[in-house]
């Protein structure tokens, strides 16, 4: 195979498939659905700074931790 072909029945969908103004139009409406009061990060930088720095420490402590095993016997 080269690598290029795309699986058997399937082409461009959704998004992808439409012409780029469409999707211009659409994303430039991104957020718009959601009010303001509802968008604290756009309104506090700190707790948005805050919420990053948590998701880190998550990350980064999800991926040092080893996957659980049943090597207890049950």
């Amino acid at each position: 195979m080269d690598g290029q072909t795309q699986p058997q029945g399937r082409g461009r969908q959704g998004f992808a498939s439409m012409d780029a103004a469409k999707q211009r139009a659409i994303a430039a409406k991104g957020g718009s659905a959601v009010p303001p009061e509802k968008r604290p990060f756009a309104r506090n930088p700190a707790l948005a700074a805050a919420a990053g720095r948590k998701g880190g420490r998550a990350s980064a402590r999800a991926s040092a931790v080893p996957a659980p095993s049943d090597a207890d016997g049950a």
